[in-house]
């Protein structure tokens, strides 16, 4: 049996009351919960709102769920809402959803929520908790590794959209016996959100970067050194920008836009992959724009990605690639303190089904730390 009210950090999870109504449907008919909850009726009213407290939150509890309005301890108004459902009782699992409204957003509600009514499921008998969220919404994912989920990942289009298609959801999930306290980031955030060094600044690749990106990858000699040589479409493009934040919060990949900083504009892209974490290894790849070539901001974003790798990462070994025949892109890696390691015959493939060799270049942690590098200004 649920108790009426769970005490968290900053948070009290109550019973919904009648007097709720409205901000259940100021919060419910916000933009953010109209795109990741489309089952929701689309304008939410305060009729919605009425029913939902008076039939809704009644079947949740009747199917086994739970369901609390998220309120300020102090206050006892009403931040948000938190429950879990799809109760599977052979399986010992359920599933946690919530939401916060925008007045009450970027104070850590969902977070102290979410640890709350986690900790209490899973004392009280459930031994697997999911939460699933969408590929663009990060601050859903930050939130679910603060609570102690760990991602687990895909579900192939497991939501229907309000457009008519499916959605894939990324899973998260904590069990009984995991710690109760926050998953470990393989890639951390950056130091004040960006690197520079006075000259380039390093930034997340994000949603509004479509049009830069279309135009970098769409080059000739950038995406027929690409994986796979091919032009991306505008829809690789943006699932790339909006889905690098997710890539980032995973562990697998940093994407970053190159930025002149006298100006602010777009030059180019650096990317660092991180797909051997047991052996220490990862990989970094960037391309430029015409106009910002022969400057150095490639060897400048190559260092400062590097530096920062090494620092506040795992990582021991990074690796980089570039074709025989395109000594720029080489110059750029010796600049930056790589060192030529090894000659891969037809490791790429080419446009048009051929193969392409790759001359590989490696540094070593020891090597950039021991050594005079950029300043990481955040």
């Amino acid at each position: 049996m649920s108790p009426a009210e769970i005490k968290g950090t900053g948070v009290r999870l109550r019973a919904y009351r009648p007097d709720d109504a409205e901000a259940v449907a100021a919060g419910y008919d916000d933009p953010l919960s109209h795109r990741f909850l489309p089952p929701l009726p689309s304008p939410f009213t305060l009729a919605h709102a009425e029913r939902f407290l008076s039939e809704g939150v009644a079947a949740i509890f009747a199917e086994g769920g739970a369901v609390y309005a998220i309120a300020d301890p102090e206050t006892d108004d009403l931040l948000g809402g938190i429950g879990f459902d799809k109760v599977v009782p052979s399986r010992g699992q359920a599933e946690i959803g919530y939401w916060v409204g925008p007045w009450a957003r970027g104070r850590g509600v969902a977070t102290a929520a979410v640890r709350a009514l986690s900790a209490h499921a899973l004392g009280a008998g459930l031994q697997r908790l999911e939460l699933l969220t969408h590929w663009d919404n990060p601050a859903s994912m930050r939130v679910a590794l603060a609570a102690g989920f760990h991602r687990e990942g895909v579900r192939r289009q497991a939501l229907p959209n309000r457009a008519g298609g499916r959605d894939d959801l990324i899973a998260f999930a904590r069990l009984a016996s995991d710690p109760a306290v926050p998953t470990p980031r393989v890639l951390p955030d950056l130091p004040g959100g960006e690197l520079t060094d006075g000259v380039v600044i390093l930034r997340p690749l994000g949603p509004g970067d479509q049009r830069f990106l279309l135009e970098l990858r769409g080059l000739p000699d950038v995406w027929r050194t690409s994986v796979p040589a091919q032009p991306p479409t505008a829809e690789q493009i943006r699932e790339r920008c909006t889905r690098a934040a997710a890539h980032w919060l995973e562990g697998t990949r940093a994407d970053l836009v190159i930025i002149e900083s006298a100006t602010g504009a777009p030059a180019g892209e650096i990317g660092l992959f991180y797909q051997e974490p047991p052996t220490g290894q990862g990989m970094i790849g960037y391309s430029m724009l015409p106009a910002f070539r022969g400057r150095g901001f490639a060897t400048r974003a190559a260092q400062l990605l590097s530096l920062w790798a090494f620092a506040e990462t795992d990582i021991a070994r990074l690796i980089a690639g570039a074709l025989p025949t395109n000594l720029g892109s080489q110059r750029v890696l010796e600049k930056a303190g790589f060192r030529r390691e090894a000659y891969l015959k037809s490791r790429l493939p080419g446009p048009d089904g051929t193969r392409q060799d790759d001359v590989q270049f490696v540094l070593l942690a020891e090597d950039l730390l021991k050594g005079e590098g950029p300043r990481l200004d955040g």
